[in-house]
């Protein structure tokens, strides 16, 4: 969602990047490609029996109610439902503030509809506090759901202390159990300073709504699809992608994106109502079969040593959770590290390489990582860990680059 921009913002020029390049840039020359095969396995929301999450619902996402149908809940309601929309993502707060639009009557008149309500928010690091008072708001409204969405604003110096901040305060007030989805970035490895392992670690998001933009990524629908899964599987929880319907992408682009994601036995939601032309929406009705003879990707990413980034800060935590407590959360795979792998392979009968690939990943994500209280890298240590090392590492790219919002796909 590039959707922190103005709606005059002219849409930036995007680049192709070659993925085995950007693999090799983060992971210290390593391909970054996984060779060995595992389960698409991502770790499915604990619902009462017979309840079915609102992010497993085909989903569309609102930027501005008044530019859905002109603001008519009835023709909302009415255009959903003839589209096999069940969920709604409306925005709700930007940043400090809520948005008077989500409002508890217009949450109940879609609900009595049979539809879910989801509020989502831009958030930007800027008084983490405030921010997880105005994410509240949504649950206070009768939202089923809530989306946060965290880009750019949090990539960079102490941005793992606000956002465990904002994590452990908005947790505090929606309680442990309110249905929470993480929307950012697809491409993790692009993002090595970026706390996903906050956002989606213990206690945070419990759905995993990575950007899946192909369009305005430069890749297809499939090569999106496939890289998305590769470097998201890894965080365990369950991925449930937002396509892309701006930027008019073309009808059999939309139907293939939606005949790749229904081999994940998953359901994907569309940026932005506003932004949907008529051939956009007649691609998303009816039912989307499997491609015959298509495989859900069932690797995951490979670490090594002189790899760095986020997902390295996420493999120390499972290696403290399995008992390694020397291992530091630097999110540098030194040798410290490389010798917590080598042991921990050893004692589940694993090949022993020190390379986490996607079979070393499988068993290590059957630990409960541990949960690190963060701090500012001036912080006294005391007040918690200091942020990883590799918090200051730039981005490799803005895939998301060219839209104009400020919610998924043009920021607002």
């Amino acid at each position: 969602m590039t959707r922190k921009r103005t709606l005059s913002a002219a849409f930036a020029g995007y680049f192709a990047l070659l993925l085995a390049v950007a693999g090799s840039l983060l992971l210290g020359g390593s391909s970054g490609q996984p060779a060995e095969a595992a389960s698409p396995g991502t770790t499915t929301e604990r619902l009462s029996a017979g309840k079915v999450s609102p992010f497993a619902r085909p989903g569309m996402w609102i930027w501005y109610v008044s530019a859905a149908e002109r603001g008519d809940p009835g023709r909302i309601i009415r255009k959903a439902k003839a589209h096999g929309i069940g969920t709604l993502y409306i925005k709700s707060a930007d940043g400090t503030d809520t948005w008077s639009q989500f409002t508890k009557s217009l949450v109940r008149r879609f609900q009595r509809a049979g539809l879910d309500v989801c509020g989502w928010h831009y958030v930007y690091g800027r008084g983490p506090a405030r921010e997880a008072r105005a994410s509240a708001y949504a649950k206070r409204q009768g939202a089923d759901c809530f989306v946060i969405d965290a880009e750019t604003e949090y990539e960079g110096d102490n941005q793992y202390a606000k956002a465990d901040r904002y994590i452990r305060k908005l947790r505090d007030l929606v309680g442990r159990k309110f249905k929470l989805g993480l929307s950012t970035f697809p491409y993790t490895h692009y993002h090595p300073a970026l706390p996903y392992s906050v956002f989606l670690g213990p206690g945070g998001a419990t759905a995993n709504l990575p950007q899946v933009y192909w369009k305005t990524i430069g890749d297809t629908a499939r090569e999106s699809v496939s890289i998305t899964w590769i470097y998201n599987s890894l965080y365990g929880r369950k991925i449930y992608p937002l396509g892309q319907t701006y930027l008019n992408p073309s009808r059999s682009s939309v139907r293939n994106f939606r005949r790749y994601i229904a081999s994940y036995d998953t359901a994907p939601s569309w940026w932005s109502w506003q932004h949907t032309g008529t051939r956009q929406w007649r691609a998303l009705r009816g039912r989307a079969k499997p491609f015959r003879g298509y495989s859900p990707e069932r690797s995951r990413m490979v670490l090594r040593s002189g790899s760095r980034g986020d997902q390295v800060v996420w493999l120390q935590q499972h290696l403290r959770g399995a008992g390694y407590t020397r291992v530091p959360a630097s999110g540098i795979f030194g040798k410290r590290t490389r010798k917590a792998v080598r042991a921990f392979q050893r004692s589940r009968s694993l090949g022993v390489d020190g390379v986490v690939g996607t079979t070393t990943w499988n068993r290590l994500l059957r630990v409960d990582p541990v949960r690190i209280r963060w701090a500012g890298r001036r912080s006294l240590r005391s007040l918690g860990d200091r942020e990883p090392l590799s918090a200051d590492l730039p981005a490799i790219r803005n895939e998301l680059a060219g839209g104009s919002r400020r919610g998924p796909a043009q920021s607002g």
